[in-house]
């Protein structure tokens, strides 16, 4: 009986292993496919030729799809955890959610660990030194020589970083432990190394979320249509059809050898079109779409981020009087035996709504930035260097969104893998630092965006106001001439 017991938990064990490989092969190859089509609306069209460049090309798109899948995978892991906590506690014998267990999580969470690391210290950078290199000189050029090229540039790259991880460790830790671990490749570099990459991604979040958090605002006033306050869409959008049609005069008045005039009217006809358009489709909008949905997506986009605020403060509350509120505390009770909120799946769908929310902000926020704003990809028009530029900037967002969520306390659930394994989380002075920054950062880019907002829409409404008025006033004498005229002509 004990034979046959250990055999059926072998093959219990074999199954549930098989299982868990298959799920992750197959959320792994939907993110793939997603990442592809996306990936493959940006990039430039004249890319594609059919000689050595296209293969080279081909195989940075891969690579570039391959880090895409990953950083959604790292982004998507946290709210997946979260939400199957409260389901197996919801249903804790339900025989259809049993593959949906602590061991499929916690592989995940090490699968999106190793993969991050992968594509940030490998294959981004054989994608950029691939697509640059053209073989060394005195070779055969080839598909083979640009290969060999590149794993050199990827050797002395590690050579060069890792000289540079073990100077830092040994100004910083010299005593004789940390000395011997210097000597530890895979035990002490690779995490030392992710924990820094880690912290730079969580302090540029901590640079682009506050900005993307305000900046929110302004997109969605793009995207939505606003009400119309002291306002003739009639009259403006008569005025711009008559400049349209006067740039159409003019442009087809130019002769072909005026180069720069054409091209420059050009843009400003394509810029007067773009402008009639969203006229006519904010005077075509509903009233309801105008006067509800507008207000209701602003009102839900303050509340969201006053939630962020307020749960930030409270979190540095608990830091102050409670040791296992630090992201390196205590460790949780596991997958599948208590809620991670206190508010049960209600709290638990609210975090998820405030990680996926602060995502969001920081990707809006990163591409607001003066530094990065040349990282915008255009549709049909990205180069592939600025796609490798553009995953890699992603990767490193996403992979320290979970790491920023903890420790800012918009969730408690404990990081799992290598996520949690970073040194500087189980510094107080750090921590609360964060904290206390992005509180202060968030609520004066709030305060600056709306008083600012306040103020245009101050100044808009009293010039329009003021124009109306001395319209009217000068309508008036102007009738009252034209009846005294034809009286006398009478």
């Amino acid at each position: 009986m004990e034979g046959q017991d250990e055999v059926s938990a072998r093959e219990q064990h074999f199954h549930s292993q098989v299982r868990e490989s298959t799920i992750c092969f197959l959320l792994f190859a939907i993110l793939y496919v997603v990442s592809y089509f996306i990936i493959t609306r940006y990039k430039r069209k004249s890319d594609e030729q059919e000689d050595e460049d296209a293969i080279v090309n081909r195989i940075s798109l891969s690579l570039s799809t391959f880090t895409l899948a990953v950083s959604a995978g790292a982004v998507l892991l946290l709210p997946f955890s979260i939400i199957s906590n409260e389901i197996l506690l919801s249903f804790p014998q339900n025989y259809y959610i049993q593959w949906l267990n602590g061991s499929l999580i916690h592989g995940l969470w090490n699968l999106a660990s190793l993969f991050s690391n992968l594509c940030l210290f490998v294959l981004m950078p054989f994608a950029f030194f691939f697509l640059e290199s053209e073989g060394f000189a005195g070779l055969k050029k080839g598909i083979r020589a640009r290969i060999l090229e590149t794993l050199v540039m990827l050797i002395l790259l590690a050579l060069l970083i890792l000289g540079i991880v073990w100077v830092a460790s040994a100004l910083i830790d010299n005593d004789a432990a940390s000395m011997e671990s210097l000597y530890d490749l895979w035990e002490f570099y690779l995490p030392y190394l992710y924990s820094c990459i880690s912290l730079m991604g969580c302090l540029l979040l901590l640079l682009c979320t506050p900005v993307g958090l305000s900046r929110m605002f302004t997109v969605m006033g793009q995207l939505l249509v606003k009400p119309t306050i002291l306002e003739d869409l009639d009259e403006q959008i008569y005025i711009i059809t008559l400049e349209e049609e006067a740039l159409q005069r003019r442009l087809n008045g130019l002769s072909s050898s005026v180069e720069y005039n054409v091209m420059e009217l050009e843009q400003e006809l394509e810029n007067v079109k773009t402008l009639k358009t969203k006229l006519e489709r904010r005077k075509n909008a509903s009233a309801w779409e105008r006067n509800l949905v507008y207000p209701a997506v602003m009102v839900l986009l303050l509340i969201e981020t006053s939630i962020s605020v307020l749960l930030v403060a409270c979190n540095i509350l608990c830091l102050l009087v409670d040791e296992t509120a630090m992201p390196k505390g205590t460790r949780g009770p596991g997958i599948g035996n208590a809620s991670l909120s206190a508010f049960g799946f209600v709290g638990a769908a609210l975090e998820i709504i405030l990680i996926f929310y602060l995502m969001v902000s920081s990707v809006v926020g990163f591409y607001s930035l003066r530094f990065f704003g040349n990282f915008i990809p255009k549709k049909d028009d990205t180069t592939m260097t600025k796609i490798i530029g553009n995953c890699v900037s992603i990767l490193v967002l996403s992979s320290a969104l979970p790491v920023m969520s903890r420790t800012l306390g918009i969730t408690r659930f404990d990081l799992l893998g290598d996520f949690g394994r970073f040194n500087w989380l189980g510094n107080f002075y750090i921590v609360l630092s964060y904290n206390l920054l992005f509180a202060i950062v968030t609520t004066l880019c709030l305060v600056r965006k709306f008083t600012s907002a306040v103020r245009e829409e101050l100044f808009k409404a009293l010039g329009v106001a003021i124009g109306h008025t001395l319209e009217a006033g000068c309508m008036k004498p102007t009738a009252e001439m034209g009846g005294s005229t034809l009286r006398l002509s009478a």
